[in-house]
């Protein structure tokens, strides 16, 4: 008999399951302690309300053109992308009408999120002509054709301390003259559009005072424009646009990269233009660095503020730049946010502002929860009726289930900002059925294996190596069609592929942790391996018919008709009848050979005997 070490494995493969939960909730718990995480996972729009803000279109200029429905679309898109990328999880935003898009925003947001939606995120890039304050330094990105040019020496970014005060002394560029040429020779000509109007602007302007900060007013594209960072700590008389924000094709935040390929401990902001922003910004480039600051400079202009001035010391042909200076990470993420999601199509007005409540997603909540309870109780009933007490095993899989799910639902509204709403509900609702589904799966291999004559620990093992497979083909069917859904559909819809497919994986994670290695202790029970008739595991119920051999000779034969097994041995004339205990140790090939002996022997020995005729006779006389 082979040592019973199989015994053990059940209790580490449990012991591994209470480790992973215990991980999951110590992490929440910290979360808690800490105050930046709660014990109820948060909840969409459609169950707690929010802040609902409806924007009308407007066009910058009269170049603008009619507000189109593409437009609008590409105005939604872009709307969402800086909302996903603020955490903000389960915002619906819309069109209504031909006229209108409203952004629904669940729970309490931040300001800085409906700044987000309320700004209406015009970018431009315009020479630097005038500025008091602070600037950075911008450096083309290292490769192949420039990985030789010097870097520029950072100087301090446009993030300093509040207690930094306005350069008052000396204008450095020229004075502009009395009469202004009759045209400027390029968007960097101070002479030109320095008017004696706009430096009377520029002085009289108080960058300290939040009202001049609102932004909004993005001013004459042709003409100078004076306005301050979004921060307050300067202010810029700005030329005419070179480069439309359109142009901008991504950004990203990184550490910056050493002149011998390795990395760096500096904060940069890497800037990427589409093929005609990168030949404008080469244009640009070329002109800039031989100029002395700030005429060396130019602005990225966020909804009428700057969000950074890099000066430019080297020519950057190929649309690829880095903006360095003293950035921290947060920073430098924020900038690579602002260039990646700040141009919008159009501007746009705040029509209306206001809170919303979930009365109507309360009451579908409750309605949501009582047939989800409904289906729950019938999966219950139903494994009752087929399996008796082995119903135990189903029921004990769903709560752990469900406590995995709660967990890992909770964390998630904690650190990617998740929200459940009642599109998730329902894919939890669903998961109920597909996780019944293992289970019966698993039940149904174990009993045919029951009913070919193994015993119950061997059917356990043979049952789960066939209802493995098709668990594991089951469920990764459910993933795919939950991630295919998850990446196709916008809005509530992905909310249930989420939870749709987050319940998949932990229907394979309960099966393999808990309900294999429950299912393997109990049929060392005497209960569940004896074939208790309540424990759905009876062999006159499943129809078991088979003879295997106890032993000095006796083969031990149960039949589904039978209340009682047959017990016969080879040098007995009549056998005797027992119960078959289920739980006896599977036959070996030596063992099937002497219980095929001792059938056949019985065989024999149960025909009838025919007498000869006695030797001698011919016929009936007596000699």
């Amino acid at each position: 008999m082979a040592p019973p070490t199989r015994r053990s494995r059940p209790w580490r493969t449990l012991a591994a399951l209470g480790v992973l939960i215990a991980i999951i909730y110590g992490v929440l718990a910290v979360g808690v302690a800490t105050g930046k995480a709660s014990w109820t996972p948060k909840l969409a729009l459609d169950l707690e309300g929010g802040t609902q803000i409806i924007l009308t279109p407007k066009a910058t200029d009269a170049t603008t053109g009619k507000i189109t429905s593409n437009t609008i679309n590409q105005a939604i898109d872009v709307i969402r992308q800086r909302i996903d990328a603020s955490g903000v999880a389960e915002a619906q935003i819309s069109a209504q009408g031909s006229n209108n898009i409203v952004v629904a925003l669940p729970g309490h947001p931040s300001e800085a999120t409906l700044d987000l939606v309320r700004t209406s995120a015009q970018m431009q890039m315009r020479p630097v002509l005038l500025e008091a304050g602070p600037a950075v330094s911008t450096e083309p990105t290292p490769s192949a054709t420039d990985a030789a040019t010097p870097a520029a020496t950072p100087t301090p970014t446009p993030e300093a301390t509040a207690s930094q005060k306005y350069a008052k002394a000396a204008d450095p560029t020229p004075a502009p003259t009395a009469t202004a040429p009759a045209a400027p020779s390029s968007p960097s000509d101070a002479s030109y559009y320095l008017t004696p109007e706009v430096q009377q602007q520029f002085e009289k302007l108080d960058c300290t005072d939040v009202k001049n900060r609102g932004g909004g007013d993005m001013g004459d594209p042709d003409k100078a424009f004076v306005t301050c960072d979004q921060q307050g700590q300067a202010k810029y008389v700005l030329g005419p646009v070179e480069i439309e924000g359109k142009d901008v094709k991504s950004a990203a935040s990184g550490l910056n990269t050493l002149p011998g390929g390795g990395t760096g401990s500096d904060w940069v902001v890497d800037v990427t233009f589409n093929s005609k922003g990168a030949k404008q910004f080469a244009d640009i480039t070329e002109r800039l660095k031989s100029q002395t600051s700030p005429l060396n400079q130019f602005a990225f202009v966020l909804d009428g503020n700057v969000i950074s001035a890099p000066s430019v010391s080297v020519i950057i042909p190929d649309g690829r730049a880095q903006i360095s200076g003293s950035f921290t990470r947060d920073s430098a993420a924020t900038l690579a946010n602002q260039l990646n999601f700040g141009s919008l199509p159009i501007q746009f007005q705040v029509q209306s502002e206001e809170q919303i409540s979930a009365t109507l997603g309360t009451d579908q909540l409750q309605k949501g929860l009582i047939a989800g309870a409904i289906g729950l109780v019938l999966v219950v009933l139903y494994s009752m009726l087929q399996y008796r007490a082995l119903s135990s095993l189903t029921v004990g899989s769903l709560v752990v289930a469900s406590i995995l799910t709660y967990g890992v639902i909770t964390i998630l509204s904690w650190i990617q900002g998740y929200r459940l709403s009642l599109a998730g509900v329902a894919g939890l609702i669903v998961a109920i059925g597909i996780t019944a589904d293992s289970f019966i799966v698993y039940f149904e291999r174990i009993r045919d294996e029951l009913r070919e004559g193994r015993t119950l620990p061997a059917s356990v093992d043979r049952g789960w190596e066939r209802a493995r497979r098709t668990i594991l083909a089951s469920d990764t069917v459910n993933l795919i069609a939950a991630v295919v859904l998850y990446f196709l559909a916008v809005g509530s819809v992905r909310g249930f592929a989420f939870t749709l497919g987050l319940t998949t994986v932990i229907d394979v994670v309960v099966v393999f942790l808990f309900t294999h290695p429950v299912m393997q202790l109990l049929s060392g029970t005497r209960y569940f391996g004896g074939g208790h008739r309540w424990s759905g595991l009876d062999p006159r119920r499943l129809g078991v018919t088979t003879a295997r051999y106890a032993g000095r000779g006796r083969v031990v034969t149960a039949a589904s008709t039978a209340p009682a097994a047959t017990e016969v041995a080879a040098d007995e004339p009549a056998p005797a009848r027992e119960p078959v205990p289920v739980g006896t140790p599977g036959m070996t090939i030596a063992e099937r050979r002497a219980a095929a002996k001792a059938a056949a022997a019985k065989a024999t020995a149960d025909e009838p005997q025919q007498s000869e005729p006695e030797a001698g006779r011919t016929d009936g006389s007596e000699h």
